[in-house]
């Protein structure tokens, strides 16, 4: 069992329940899932690039990654409707928690000058987004397989109904954000 689950199950939930004094245990936000995304707007010229991408997110995730295909079609971009231009990736349960211990114990401190991610991208109701600039601070992807580098988003979604709430559960799993 994926070592983050533990700790949430044995750490997390019950500081969370005594900081915000839920009543029931049901109410203690939790993890629900983790979206991976990759968009490639170069994917309209050449077809290699969706499989690439897909590559790498199997190898970063461990889970197969869907093409996500353009909803509308749009002349100055040159795209029409049911074109690839991306993929991504839903995690959840074991895996998305695996993920997410990689991600910032492994991934996150790889990168160059870190100083934390930016504790302001919580959306309101609870859900967190931050960006990446390279698929390279993965430790599963190899310099000399990759094409080209290219950034992905990571949306963590929460049970939470704020975002102090959120911010304090993504704190408590090991969530490095910027002081």
């Amino acid at each position: 069992m994926a070592r983050l689950l533990e700790t949430y199950k044995k750490d997390v939930a019950p500081a969370l329940m005594t900081k915000f004094g839920y009543k029931s245990v049901m109410q203690i936000p939790k993890l629900d899932k983790v979206v991976i995304n990759v968009g490639a707007g170069e994917a309209r010229d050449n077809a290699k690039v969706i499989d690439a991408i897909l590559n790498d997110l199997g190898q970063i995730t461990g889970q197969k990654a869907v093409v996500c295909k353009a909803r509308k079609s749009v002349a100055n971009f040159k795209l029409r409707e049911g074109m690839n231009i991306g993929a991504k990736v839903t995690l959840r349960g074991e895996r998305m928690y695996e993920f997410v211990d990689r991600l910032f114990n492994v991934a996150l401190p790889r990168v160059r000058d870190f100083r934390g991610i930016n504790a302001n991208s919580f959306d309101g109701r609870g859900n967190y987004s931050m960006g990446l600039k390279e698929q390279l601070i993965f430790p599963e992807i190899s310099y000399d397989k990759i094409d080209k580098i290219r950034g992905m988003d990571i949306c963590f979604v929460t049970t939470a109904q704020t975002d102090e709430e959120a911010r304090e559960l993504l704190t408590l799993l090991g969530a490095p954000f910027a002081k």
